[in-house]
Order: structure tokens, then sequence, then C-alpha cells
């Protein structure tokens, strides 16, 4: 949970209400993520850390126990299959913070969504 109790206003605000391990998981989306679409913008959003591009790409944030992960639902759906071994709901996924993050796939996942929203906005 986030050490500071006033809303960020911006990602890094954000990511410094957590202490230095947690800082660094975050950290590691962050650049999964910038590095998988880097066009797409950050903000808050339901005061947590959003990507845009072409509308909302994905959230991510942290908890007591897990980074959740929010690639909406098609991102979910498209990953199903290696995203198994976590506890996801239709639009999200932990991942826990005792475990490495899965990187690679979080690339993947922000790389499906950015030609996601980068098509549907040419449509």
């Amino acid at each position: 949970m986030r050490s500071t109790k006033a809303p960020a206003t911006t990602v890094d605000e954000y990511i410094a209400g957590f202490t230095p391990p947690v800082q660094d998981l975050l950290e590691q989306v962050r650049a999964a993520v910038k590095a998988a679409a880097p066009k797409a913008e950050e903000c808050i959003n339901y005061q947590i850390p959003t990507f845009t591009l072409q509308g909302n790409l994905l959230h991510y944030a942290a908890y007591k126990n897990h980074i959740g992960f929010y690639p909406t639902p098609s991102g979910i759906k498209a990953f199903q299959q290696e995203l198994a071994g976590y506890k996801s709901a239709k639009g999200s996924v932990q991942f826990p913070l005792n475990e490495p993050l899965p990187l690679d796939l979080i690339t993947r996942i922000a790389l499906f969504r950015a030609e996601e929203n980068l098509k549907d906005a040419s449509a």
C-alpha cells in the first residue's frame, strides 16, 4: 500500500509513495510498457498509473501482496493461457510481490494492447 495518504497526481509521485522494493517493481512494469508502446502517454486515472494511446491502454498499481495489471478484458483474454498461473479476473491480473515479474509477458501484452488501440483508432 502507498505510504502517503494524499492521492498522487503524477506517476512519479505514485511510485515514490511505496517502499524501495515495490518502487523497483513498479518501475519494471513502467519500463516494459514504455518499451512496447513508446508513443503511449502516462497519467493517473482511477488514482493509479495509466498508459494511454488512442484511449486507455492499460493501468497498473501496487497493493499489499501484489502488482495489479489491468490491460482490459481483451488483453487478459488474448494471453489467457500464459496468465493461467496468476490470479486474474475479466480485465486484471495479480503478480505476487514475492515472485519475479513476467516482464516479457507484460511487454507482449502491452504491445498487443497498443496494436489493438491503434487498429481501433484507424477504423
